[in-house]
């Protein structure tokens, strides 16, 4: 059915052309009276199928109730197999979660690490450095290379002043600042 639509619609179309192009008048009411016949056929097809549908439904729900009930058996039996005193098997815990979660906490692998709460003595000793520090395109923290948050990310090293003037904080897990501070102060 919906073939002849369309045939009907390319004729209808073809014939407006050709009205548009010989200035007829005649082949444009055929056009017309051809896409007015599509659009019943169209209708015709809506209405058929809807019937159809409409006879389907009983046979199908009487279908789908008999169906159900035989799940409903099915399960029914199978919950009186089930043994209500089962114990519950107790999981070892996994690797690193022996201790307390206090003495060793888990290093934060996703998302931004949080900014180290910096002294401000160790702040004003490390703005005068060009010690290297890396960062990490898209994150705001900047971090010393054995920062564990790094793992395999790409990184960009900068000198610890340019890192602090572009915006750069400081990274709460390597704490960059305190270390920095701290090795430059034994040196000296």
């Amino acid at each position: 059915m919906l073939y002849i639509v369309l045939v009907l619609v390319l004729a209808a179309l073809g014939l407006l052309v050709a009205a548009l192009i010989t200035a007829n008048s005649l082949w444009a009411w055929i056009s017309i009276g051809l896409s007015v016949v599509a659009g019943l056929l169209l209708l015709f097809d809506l209405l058929r199928r809807r019937k159809k549908r409409a006879a389907d439904a009983p046979a199908e729900e009487a279908a789908e109730d008999s169906a159900e009930d035989a799940s409903d058996d099915e399960s029914a039996e199978v919950d009186e197999k089930k043994p209500e005193d089962v114990e519950q098997t107790v999981l070892m815990p996994a690797a690193g979660e022996l201790g307390d979660a206090e003495e060793a906490e888990e290093p934060q692998r996703t998302g931004d690490p949080g900014e180290e709460d910096s002294d401000p003595e160790d702040v004003a000793v490390v703005s005068e450095l060009e010690t290297e520090v890396v960062v990490v395109d898209e994150y705001p923290r900047y971090h010393v290379t054995s920062c564990t948050w790094l793992e395999t990310r790409d990184t960009i090293p900068l000198g610890i002043g340019e890192a602090r003037q572009l915006g750069f904080t400081p990274c709460a897990l390597c704490t960059p600042d305190a270390e920095i501070a701290g090795q430059h102060r034994e040196k000296a």
